[in-house]
């Protein structure tokens, strides 16, 4: 392995990341993505990234196509041709990966997740993202193609799938409704009450879920919250459920994935992702929908 003893899985410095950019280990993936508008995080990558960045798109690097009426808005990709991706990143065993978006983590937690789910834990969020890295005063490259110093070797990524990071719609119908489980919703408090819908097709949430909203979880610069901040919004929430039973979700498995870093690295240990989300669970009328409150906050 080529990696030195320290590995970053949660969270990594602006000065830390200065401090390794030559290395060949290091592999920084630029995640930069609007909802609203698919081309702009590869727009902005062209105008300036971080020096040897590669730019993931949501769409089509880290989902696959929708199925209509089947999927959610984002579904995972192929494991093998998303493999043979990672492999032309740089990305393989014994390589630090460093992810970064401009929305406080809430898009390059998609691939940060991606990774852990696929076994590769040296993988953190740039702190403070894009504007960190700016305000900092370190060098930006122009582009479309990924610059600076450092050629990325292409490498053999090797996934070992671990499944039970990956909830699944079953697991969510049934740990909805447990007392020693739960489902946490990342979407912000109106569309958890079903107030309005920018987005999908129907408004609510999963009956049983609580209100977590990840926007919740960074404060002005764009940085995660501590992780004494972090343990006061979750004890009350999660209880004494374990991390194994704590499943989050949002609209289409990507913001929600930031409540499973925050979590992590606050020291509850690793939750599970519904990656179909939202926009999954509405695609069959025979799953219920709740609006308003939840009616109880578990003590």
């Amino acid at each position: 392995a080529l990696m030195n003893a320290t590995i970053f899985q949660t969270i990594v410095s602006v000065t830390e990341l200065v401090r390794h950019l030559e290395e060949p280990s290091w592999v920084i993936v630029d995640c930069r993505f609007s909802l609203a508008e698919p081309e702009r995080g590869r727009h902005d990558y062209e105008r300036g990234h971080l020096p040897g960045a590669v730019y993931a798109h949501l769409n089509q690097d880290l989902s696959s196509p929708v199925i209509p009426g089947k999927t959610g808005r984002h579904p995972l990709p192929d494991i093998d041709s998303f493999a043979r991706k990672l492999s032309a990143w740089g990305i393989a065993s014994g390589v630090q990966v460093v992810v970064y978006d401009d929305s406080g983590g809430a898009m390059a937690a998609r691939l940060w997740w991606m990774l852990r789910w696929l076994g590769h834990a040296a993988v953190a969020l740039l702190d403070g993202g894009w504007q960190a890295w700016l305000d900092s005063g370190n060098p930006i490259v122009k582009g479309p193609q990924p610059g600076g110093a450092v050629a990325r070797p292409v490498r053999s990524f090797t996934p070992h799938p671990r499944p039970e990071l990956l909830a699944t719609v079953e697991q969510v119908q049934a740990l909805r409704q447990d007392s020693s489980a739960r489902v946490l919703d990342a979407r912000n408090p109106e569309r958890y009450r079903g107030e309005f819908e920018p987005i999908d097709l129907l408004a609510g949430h999963i009956p049983g879920a609580l209100s977590a909203p990840y926007a919740d979880l960074i404060d002005a610069e764009f940085r995660l919250k501590t992780k004494q901040e972090i343990q006061a919004m979750y004890r009350p929430l999660l209880g004494p459920t374990d991390a194994n039973r704590v499943i989050c979700y949002c609209g289409s498995g990507v913001t929600s994935a930031l409540n499973l870093i925050a979590m992590l690295h606050a020291g509850f240990g690793e939750g599970r992702l519904y990656a179909g989300s939202w926009s999954e669970w509405i695609t069959d009328p025979n799953r219920p929908v709740a609006e308003g409150e939840a009616r109880e906050s578990p003590k």
